[in-house]
């Protein structure tokens, strides 16, 4: 009897441990938070990285919504805008993707801005002595607000990712144009420290272009001047537009790079700035350097026969692998002699949502918490990009490779090119050209380019 007693109460025990370490009966998961914590997929398409530099953000984010899978794709670049096309007319488009700066007006009809309210399962762990118990929460929080979206992130982000009040996309980093220089070519023509001033650049390019008996160029001091063998030869001329005072569009978005300042209608400062830019290329001037007939500037650079080269943070990488023993530096991009203002140059790629998506709050959700300072860092640091928020610029200002980037970003801006940018590079490309080989002067040139960049808006 006494042992049947003690069966019982083993049982009882054993029972009872079981209620307590499995929660079982605890409590009732409702029916609205066991539909929203079904198993969901978001397929996420980027281009420049590979997994691996995201592998430690979706893991963080995983930790709080388990329920939801991150199938991630790298495309390469030459596919990728063909691959999205098909993609959405199969109607299987990633939920999210990225896309260049310059690009979001164009594909604005096909992205879903932030909602101002979100609201997800949340899933965590309570552990007592006894027993662990899974806990699900349903919140519904407030999104980024513009006032944070300028507090958090550099002006150029606002100024590119906010279209109609509504915030289109959210970027993990933001680059800039710098200078590339080569040491050892500067160091013989005794020459201590890269240029500050557009001035300063003039009489050290004059300095470093060698030609030979025939007037061919063996070495160039600077790629500048053409379009084709110049690696982003738009943004090269759009930087030196902005610089001088140019206004790139009006309010409605409509191209005035080739009309005069307010005020000072004699003075002209994109046809200035084309003028400048071109005539690096001009046999007749002092400061000719550069022509149709040269390699493209990354492959002279590389192979150390031109002095300067104007790029970007990952073409830091690809000089490091083309010419390991390549003895170079970066500098930030020359200023106007006297200028106020620093102007520096942006273009970034900017992560976006599927207007289709069927799982808006978990994809915006996501972008929100991978953009966040603490989970963006660990991208930044695996992938060495300059950061476009505001409180990493400190940081990465201790970064060899980084600080100059990271002095840059806060004077960053780029300009609206409509919907069809491709249109307005080739455009600004065939100004270039148009002047180089003597079919119309800067006036007509930038005349006739405003013209057909306006109807391409």
């Amino acid at each position: 009897m006494k042992n049947s007693i003690k069966i019982k109460i083993f049982s009882l025990f054993l029972l009872f441990t079981f209620f307590l370490t499995t929660g079982f009966g605890c409590r009732c998961v409702p029916k609205k938070i066991k539909e929203a914590t079904k198993p969901i997929k978001l397929v996420y398409w980027r281009v420049w990285d590979d997994q691996s530099s995201m592998n430690d953000i979706i893991s963080a984010y995983r930790q709080f919504h388990p329920y939801v899978e991150i199938v991630y794709r790298q495309v390469r670049y030459e596919e990728y805008e063909d691959a999205l096309k098909e993609a959405w007319l199969r109607d299987e488009g990633p939920d999210i993707f990225s896309l260049p700066n310059t690009w979001l007006r164009k594909y604005q009809d096909l992205l879903l801005p932030l909602p101002e309210k979100i609201t997800l399962p949340y899933i965590s762990v309570k552990k007592t002595l006894w027993r662990k118990e899974i806990i699900t929460t349903l919140k519904t929080e407030k999104t980024l607000t513009l006032k944070k979206l300028k507090e958090n992130f550099v002006d150029a982000v606002y100024k590119d990712v906010v279209i109609d009040n509504k915030i289109y996309s959210l970027p993990y980093s933001l680059d800039t144009l710098v200078l590339f220089y080569n040491r050892d070519l500067l160091n013989n023509a005794l020459i201590p420290f890269p240029p500050k001033t557009w001035e300063e650049f003039k009489e050290q390019v004059k300095k470093m272009t060698l030609q030979d008996e025939e007037g061919n160029i063996i070495q160039a001091g600077a790629a500048l001047g053409t379009a084709e063998n110049i690696v982003r030869s738009t943004d090269i001329l759009s930087l030196l537009m902005m610089q001088s005072g140019t206004r790139m569009t009006d309010e409605s978005g409509l191209a005035t790079f080739h009309l005069s300042i307010k005020g000072e209608e004699d003075y002209f400062p994109g046809e200035d700035a084309l003028r400048f830019y071109t005539d690096f290329s001009n046999p007749s001037r002092e400061v000719f350097t550069w022509n149709e007939k040269m390699p493209q500037n990354l492959e002279a650079f590389c192979q150390g026969k031109l002095a300067f080269f104007f790029g970007y943070s990952y073409h830091l990488g690809l000089i490091q692998t083309q010419a390991p023993k390549l003895n170079f530096g970066i500098a930030p991009v020359p200023q106007l002699s006297g200028a106020l203002k620093e102007v520096n140059y942006a273009h970034y790629w900017t992560e976006v949502v599927y207007y289709k998506t069927k799982h808006v709050n978990e994809a915006w959700k996501f972008l929100q918490f991978a953009s966040s300072e603490e989970q963006v860092k660990k991208y930044l640091e695996k992938t060495k990009k300059p950061t476009a928020l505001r409180a990493l610029i400190n940081q990465q200002l201790e970064d060899y490779d980084l600080e100059i980037f990271a002095r840059q970003v806060l004077t960053a801006r780029s300009w609206y090119r409509g919907r069809n940018f491709e249109a307005v590079e080739d455009i600004f490309k065939e100004m270039i050209n148009s002047v180089v080989r003597g079919y119309l002067d800067y006036k007509e040139a930038i005349k006739q380019a405003a013209m057909k960049v306006n109807q391409t808006m």
